[in-house]
């Protein structure tokens, strides 16, 4: 995810020190969200072989379920920057929020 590892002195306030037995080893300093998501999409991209551009609809919406559920919606201009990875617009990554949210009530429907 982008975490940058430091000497225990060059910790900053959000950083993370990781002690053993009392003393203190290492710094864990964690990206800021917005880039979390930037790892997040540069990862999909790899697993796929291509930009997420060119994938074809049904995977695109599957990326977007995948992403809702890795919570990059919560970021900041996070739908902006998904719908610029996939080359679709904001609306269409609504489209594609809206549907999965439609397909899991009717599947707890189902089940009821």
């Amino acid at each position: 995810m982008g975490a940058e590892l430091l000497v225990p002195a060059q910790a900053e306030p959000d950083d993370v020190v990781l002690s053993w037995e009392g003393e203190d080893v290492l710094a864990v300093r964690l990206p800021q969200l917005s880039e979390s998501l930037d790892h997040i999409l540069a990862a999909m991209e790899r697993r796929h072989g291509m930009p997420l551009a060119e994938l074809d609809r049904k995977a695109k919406q599957e990326a977007v379920r995948l992403l809702e559920a890795r919570g990059a919606f919560a970021v900041r201009h996070g739908v902006e920057t998904v719908a610029g990875a996939l080359g679709v617009s904001r609306f269409t990554v609504y489209n594609y929020l809206n549907r999965e949210t439609a397909l899991s009530r009717e599947k707890a429907a189902k089940s009821d």
